[in-house]
């Protein structure tokens, strides 16, 4: 295995993510000089350049001690290089998290057991969650949050979303025609064909695209809604990378507006599409994208469960997380609640505005299904992937044909292509996989919650569902009003590993434990 290599690129995805915290640190340094929040600004500022300097000198010193004459990027390296870049990115980023709160501690601006960040757990937990767009929080006050760590906070998620290894093979041609194997580990769902010709041009167009996507819907928020400019882009990045992050403590119910949730749920839904249709409708084949199966399906499946839940809610109050009843709840408002509900947690974005804790039974276990469903394949959406489950469905079928008609051979598809024996047995092993990680992670933090009256079984088996779906907010004490800074450190642990798995479909993660992987046998 050819470690320098991975060591080489790794560093600088360091330097990438120094030179993110260094924009971010000159908003803090601003609003420094501006006296918003003299103190607080100061230390996050600090904390944010400290950090990016750290990044930059560290990641380029590695970058420059680990060159080689020639090397190419093999099967094991590309799931080397994937697993570090999410285990050791999210530890950096967890950097400006940890020394803002010493640096405020020890400056006096908040007392040293009151600030969110201190223990490490908790700031590995919130920068996981930002680059892999979960959206689960620690916090309980993010409007005293300064102002450049919402946008760090922000950042994380828009970098995630894209995909940080899809942005390294972007931007650095010394991957060559290796790229293509990081992206068969890092893009989502079960098919991997390229949009270009080349899986550089491939990363490029995602990022085209995504960044197109990132402008429309933040000047949307700006422009159509009580957002003012910087909220509009901290809600803009994480709308579109599915993540969930908010400035404000009620989320998107703090502006009481329409508008800005029917927006919202525009941008929700176009990010839990995949980027591969986007592609056919720039080369103007909208019969094949609109043919889509996947979408379709992902669709339809938001119509089914949002007229469902609307029907179950009609006649009850609708209450917002802020725990205020919403006045004039009549059809349309129930509607519009029932698909913002719908719509963030099957896309997995998050977002806040109707709190379904109080909408019983039936549109918990709906919305649980979603969420752990998720997105289309090749999306920023989290979840098993909704090509991934209909593949499942189409194999059950034809299994069930058989028990009665055990000659008859039928060919399964899924629009116009044929599964093969390959990818029907892998969407299998993927659903086998996932159940048995959300079960063994519900167990484990069953076991380190033990004694605590707030973790009960719903709450546990959706934290844990919530984290590895990559969904963020869950039920009962995890509810969309709720967060996680209750949990105990090896319980946020547990979940910030389950996000990681999620994210990056675990295979590239949990292969690393077998010995053959290292012995290269």
């Amino acid at each position: 295995m050819r470690l320098r290599f991975v060591i080489r690129q790794v560093g600088l995805l360091f330097v990438v993510l120094g030179g993110a915290m260094a924009v971010v640190a000159l908003v803090g340094l601003a609003d420094w000089l501006l006296a918003r929040d003299e103190a607080s600004e100061r230390a996050a500022s600090l904390a944010l350049m400290g950090s990016a300097v750290l990044g930059l000198l560290g990641g380029g010193l590695t970058w420059f001690l680990a060159r080689e004459e020639s090397a190419t990027l093999g099967r094991r390296e590309a799931l080397l290089m994937v697993a570090i870049t999410w285990i050791g990115g999210s530890l950096f980023a967890a950097m400006p998290f940890l020394a803002w709160a010493h640096l405020a501690s020890a400056g006096g601006v908040e007392a040293a057991v009151g600030h969110p960040f201190l223990h490490p757990a908790d700031a590995w937990f919130e920068s996981m969650s930002g680059l892999t767009t979960t959206g689960a929080t620690i916090l309980t006050e993010i409007e005293t949050l300064p102002r450049a760590m919402h946008l760090w906070r922000a950042l994380t998620h828009w970098l995630g979303g894209l995909g940080i290894v899809v942005l390294f093979v972007a931007v650095l041609p010394t991957l060559g025609a290796g790229g293509k194997r990081l992206v068969r580990f890092e893009v989502s769902g079960p098919r991997k064909e390229g949009l270009g010709p080349s899986i550089r041009e491939t990363a490029r167009l995602i990022a085209w695209i995504y960044i197109g996507l990132s402008l429309v819907c933040g000047f949307s928020y700006w422009i159509l809604t009580p957002m003012d400019a910087f909220d509009a882009l901290c809600h803009a990045m994480s709308t579109v990378s599915t993540g969930g992050f908010s400035t404000k403590n009620t989320s998107i119910a703090h502006w009481d507006s329409p508008a800005l949730e029917w927006i919202s749920m525009v941008f929700m839904l176009l990010a839990g599409v995949s980027f591969a249709l986007y592609f056919l409708l720039l080369t103007r084949r909208w019969r094949d994208a609109a043919r889509d199966p996947e979408l379709r399906v992902y669709l339809g499946m938001q119509l089914v469960v949002t007229f469902i839940i609307t029907a179950s809610m009609l006649g009850k109050p609708i209450i917002d997380v802020a725990g205020h009843a919403v006045s004039g709840a009549d059809l349309a408002t129930h509607l519009r609640a029932a698909a913002f509900a719908t719509v963030t947690i099957h896309t997995g974005t998050g977002f806040s505005a109707p709190d379904y804790d109080h909408w019983g039974p039936l549109a918990h276990w709906l919305l649980l299904f979603l969420s752990l469903i998720g997105g289309c394949a090749g999306s920023t959406a989290g979840g098993i992937k909704v090509v991934r489950v209909w593949i499942a469905f189409k194999v059950m079928i034809a299994e069930l044909e058989k028990a009665y008609r055990p000659n008859v051979v039928r060919t399964i598809r899924v629009g116009t292509g044929v599964l093969d024996a390959d990818l029907r047995l892998g969407s299998l092993a993927y659903l086998l996989g996932f159940l048995a990680v959300l079960a063994i992670g519900t167990a484990l933090v069953a076991v380190c919650e033990a004694g605590e009256p707030r973790a009960d079984m719903l709450t546990t088996f959706s934290a844990c569902a919530a984290t590895l779906a990559n969904v963020g907010p869950g039920f009962g004490s995890v509810g969309p009003s709720q967060n996680y800074g209750w949990l105990g450190a090896p319980s946020k642990v547990v979940l910030t590993l389950l996000m990681a798995l999620g994210r990056i479909e675990f295979f590239a993660l949990l292969v690393l434990l077998t010995p053959r992987f290292w012995r290269g046998t």
